[in-house]
């Protein structure tokens, strides 16, 4: 029988601190993007005049001015369609090469896994310039689904690691029941192994999504053409354009369309990747 954990001032004074952090990081977080909102209503004059003051009306024209004269509409489509591509490339990638490594004892398959592995620790910028070369050398510049399959493939290692980690919690005693009931190894994995492994696939879905949706660095590179570029980049140069013309809630209103997307991925899905966060926990 397990004991109730006597209530010390010890673990008072633990539990305050840790609120206490908690809440500061809670209010570094909330009060600059609630300000960035309030700031995309206003009027220039009204920055200027008291940039903590409350806008004096909905003023709703900065949204269209950035939706419509900075062209944030094409960057937009853009990044949804980059997003919705390289989600699907990165599925179409690990989750079959996730299974091999998790189910299947071959020559070199520890070597790529360690390379897998190795991989988390390489960051993008790393290897930009020579990705930039290699890109340009091949006519692939300012392609869209290029870069998706770039995006995809530099997920790769992260989504291997985990979804390898959910395959292998699954009982190989499902995937033999199912054989013995005439399924065929895809049947299998389509049937069996990915319902099982929903909550993986999830939490792999949604940090790449907000990975692929505010990704700038490599967009910046690749992508020099103005009616090519995403939503990140697209930002910069309207940050550039109203820095200039003093539109001040046209650019806050622009980095507010930026934003959305993401918040609301987050408010929707929020309970399943805490969910998925939790399984994974207990089968590793």
């Amino acid at each position: 029988m397990v004991k109730d954990k006597k209530i010390t001032p010890k673990s008072i004074f633990t539990g305050a601190v840790l609120r206490i952090i908690l809440i500061s990081f809670l209010f570094m977080v909330v009060v600059p993007l609630l300000w960035t909102v309030m700031q995309s209503f206003k009027t220039s004059q009204e920055f200027f005049a008291d940039p903590w003051a409350l806008p004096g009306a909905f003023n709703f024209n900065n949204y269209a001015s950035a939706w419509e004269k900075a062209n944030m509409s094409a960057y937009f489509m853009n990044s949804v369609y980059v997003t919705l591509v390289s989600t699907a490339f990165l599925m179409i990638l690990a989750v079959p090469t996730s299974y091999c490594l998790a189910r299947f004892k071959f020559f070199g398959g520890e070597l790529i896994m360690l390379a897998m592995t190795l991989g988390l620790f390489i960051q993008p910028a790393y290897i930009l310039v020579p990705l930039f070369l290699l890109v340009a050398k091949l006519n692939l510049l300012n392609n869209l689904t290029a870069l998706s399959l770039i995006y995809a493939i530099i997920q790769l290692p992260f989504s291997i690691f985990i979804l390898t980690g959910f395959i292998k919690g699954v009982s190989k005693e499902y995937e033999e029941a199912a054989e013995i009931d005439g399924c065929t190894r895809l049947q299998t994995i389509r049937h069996v192994v990915l319902p099982m492994i929903k909550p993986g696939m999830l939490t792999v879905l949604i940090f790449n999504f907000m990975g692929f949706w505010n990704e700038y660095a490599m967009a910046f590179t690749l992508l020099t053409m103005d009616n090519k570029k995403t939503l990140p980049v697209g930002l910069q140069n309207l940050m550039e354009v109203q820095r200039f013309s003093t539109d001040w809630g046209a650019l806050f209103a622009g980095m507010v369309i930026v934003i959305i997307p993401t918040v609301i991925v987050y408010a929707f899905l929020n309970k399943k990747l805490t969910e998925a966060v939790n399984v994974g926990g207990l089968k590793g």
